[in-house]
């Protein structure tokens, strides 16, 4: 693990990929490692936003279309803008095209991951490692009430099979990881991929998918409007409620990949890892009550009869209130209704995941990483973050 290490991130605004530029600019896991951090975003963003520290070692690039052009025209792109391309060691792919449909989705997936790391292979003599973050779909998570519990079952394992037909074929990571490994098996470098259930974590940037996000202006929003103290009720189902499961902060997420990408062995190459915060599963009810409580609310169970509360429909109702809220705290417009949201999502995820689906984190944790964080060390790291951004309101 010695110093001289130079990172190159993927979808570095992301969920994820904000975390992995943060740490390393924060010395994780010990000063002298990281000499650079080049940060590959889709769309512009400035260093006063992204709330990353001012680093002569931070390289913000934004603009470069992993499906625009030749092979050899995005390697040229990718070189004039990523000074000294050639001493990146570390490429972290954390990338995504949010698509509706599924097939495209799938081509592209697989697509802008081949042709990067091909242009990485080519451009950096010095590279040691190359990290694919997949999911928990490689479980069939995604599949809900249609999960295959008959070879795939709780607690998730690593060495669990794939998905059979006709959902395997559906999932662009199982092409990711085929491509991948046939055209590692005799580079120098290593690699692996690493599986995060659902991601709980800051953009600046905002992302299709950041329950994160959603919630903390949810709770900001119904705090206003109900008031301090007010019970909050869990906007989700009764099952829902209980279903077992482990969050994956980005920062752990982070943390435990860098880790792996610094100590794996080469006879560990191309395996995949969990990444989540703890050891042990939490549950709706343990967590609900923390979050409410970081805004002034009383979390409370969903009700007894009729319909949660809609997340999305809340802040819809009340988005006038929102926008006072805005002007009184000087807070980023057009967060709360913003189009680069997924509508809907986070009443996906609050209702239809309603089964337990805990990770085994035996094999992370074998690995010499020790670290484990609580619900509000994930959690209220991303709310703080938000009020610093300018997102939420602040405390009061």
């Amino acid at each position: 693990m010695g110093g001289g290490k130079a990172a190159l991130i993927f979808g570095a605004s992301g969920v994820s990929g904000w975390s992995f530029v943060n740490e390393m600019l924060n010395d994780y896991p010990k000063k002298g490692i990281w000499t650079k951090v080049h940060a590959l975003t889709n769309r512009p963003l400035k260093q006063e936003d992204s709330l990353w520290p001012t680093d002569p070692r931070l390289n913000i690039v934004s603009g470069i279309d992993l499906l625009k052009g030749t092979q050899e025209e995005l390697e040229a792109e990718i070189k004039s803008k990523v000074e000294e391309v050639e001493k990146v060691t570390h490429v972290y792919y954390l990338a995504y095209k949010a698509q509706k449909d599924l097939h495209a989705e799938l081509l592209d997936a697989v697509d802008m991951f081949r042709r990067s790391t091909i242009a990485m292979d080519h451009l950096s003599p010095a590279l040691e490692f190359v990290v694919l973050q997949t999911g928990a779909k490689m479980y069939g998570c995604h599949l809900l009430e249609d999960h295959p519990t008959d070879y795939i079952h709780v607690p998730l394992k690593e060495s669990f099979p794939r998905l059979k037909q006709p959902y395997h074929d559906l999932l662009f990571y199982h092409p990711q990881l085929d491509w991948v490994t046939e055209y590692a098996k005799d580079k120098k470098w290593n690699w692996c991929d690493t599986r995060p259930d659902i991601i709980i974590g800051f953009v600046p940037n905002q992302n299709f998918y950041s329950l994160g996000t959603v919630l903390g202006i949810f709770l900001a929003l119904y705090r206003a409007v109900e008031g301090k103290g007010a019970q909050c009720p869990f906007p989700g189902t009764a099952k829902s409620w209980v279903n077992k499961s482990n969050d994956s902060s980005s920062d752990m997420i982070a943390r435990q990949t860098i880790h792996l990408s610094l100590t794996l062995a080469p006879a560990h190459k191309g395996e995949g890892f969990n990444v989540a915060d703890a050891k042990q599963p939490e549950t709706w009810s343990s967590k609900w009550p923390q979050l409410c409580a970081y805004f002034g609310l009383e979390g409370t169970p969903p009700p007894k009869q009729g319909d949660p509360i809609e997340v999305r429909k809340y802040i819809s109702d009340h988005v006038d209130t929102w926008y006072k809220l805005e002007s009184k705290y000087g807070l980023k417009k057009g967060v709360a209704d913003s189009d680069l949201t997924f509508k809907g999502f986070e009443y996906f995820l609050l209702t239809q995941f309603d089964f337990d689906r805990q990770y085994d984190m035996t094999k992370t944790y074998s690995t010499g990483f020790e670290e484990e964080r609580s619900v509000m060390e994930a959690w209220g790291v991303v709310f703080d973050r938000m009020r610093q951004g300018k997102l939420i309101p602040p405390a009061h």
